[in-house]
């Protein structure tokens, strides 16, 4: 397993809201809300308007298996895959 690291933190100004996210992973996949188009509801009937949201996910390269250079995600039989991923929210 890597080392426990900080791999982003978001703040919010108008509240004082942050997000940080802690990973023993290498890398980070950010996911905006350009998806979003007013189709979908959430709680409470919350309509997700166009990049009303985002989403940040831990994980290796998606090309690690290509890349030599890349940390590997060849897991073989016998082997155990652990990682430790912390969302850490807080107000400054």
């Amino acid at each position: 397993m890597g080392k426990l690291g900080l791999q982003a933190r978001v703040t919010e100004p108008a509240t004082g809201r942050v997000m940080e996210v802690w990973s023993t992973e290498p890398g980070l996949q950010f996911y905006s809300g350009n998806f979003l188009d007013g189709t979908i509801k959430g709680k409470g009937g919350q309509v997700y308007q166009f990049r009303d949201a985002f989403t940040m996910e831990p994980q290796h390269y998606p090309d690690s298996p290509n890349r030599p250079d890349f940390p590997s995600t060849e897991l073989k039989p016998g082997d155990t895959y652990s990682n430790t991923i912390i969302y850490r929210f807080s107000t400054q």
